[in-house]
């Protein structure tokens, strides 16, 4: 059972905060294609942009565990194999809530998986497989960046590091 915002790590870490200062997000991305070549995506339940599956880790949990678990989490999908491809500690943003956090966050790509998509879940009101060229929008403000270091990771065999 998914914890709800008020009950992770991270939503307990900002309660103690507050808003206005800025604290670091840990966490992870799954990034899953099908056999098509079709990248899946979930629209998530707080600002509709889609996105692919992503989330904070919590105590006690690997970086690789904290993708398999939101993948899980948003999509009903069971990473069964993944790969770690990119890893970002620079970047500083703003959500929508106005709270501020230095990501530190690795982006996996993911080999295979067991379990059927669930198009709707706590935080996704729907889900699905794309083609490349046929995203849908709006589309969260790191897809572009997510898939371009893929892109040079699979080229250069090297993990991209920001």
């Amino acid at each position: 059972m998914a914890l709800t915002w008020a009950e992770s790590y991270l939503g307990k870490v900002r309660a103690s905060v507050g808003d206005t200062d800025t604290i670091f997000f840990v966490g992870a991305r799954a990034v899953v294609f099908d056999e098509q070549g079709r990248l899946l995506l979930i629209q998530r339940s707080d600002n509709h942009r889609w996105a692919i599956p992503a989330g904070a880790m919590e105590l006690g949990e690997s970086m690789e565990e904290c993708a398999v678990r939101e993948l899980w989490e948003e999509t009903g999908l069971k990473a069964t194999s993944l790969t770690p491809y990119a890893f970002y500690t620079a970047y500083t943003y703003t959500n929508d809530y106005g709270h501020t956090y230095q990501q530190v966050l690795m982006s996996f790509v993911v080999h295979s998986w067991e379990g059927e998509l669930l198009r709707q879940t706590d935080e996704s009101v729907d889900a699905g497989w794309f083609p490349l060229d046929a995203l849908p929008g709006p589309k969260s403000f790191v897809l572009d960046e997510a898939l371009a270091d893929l892109e040079i990771f699979n080229t250069s065999g090297r993990l991209v590091m920001k």
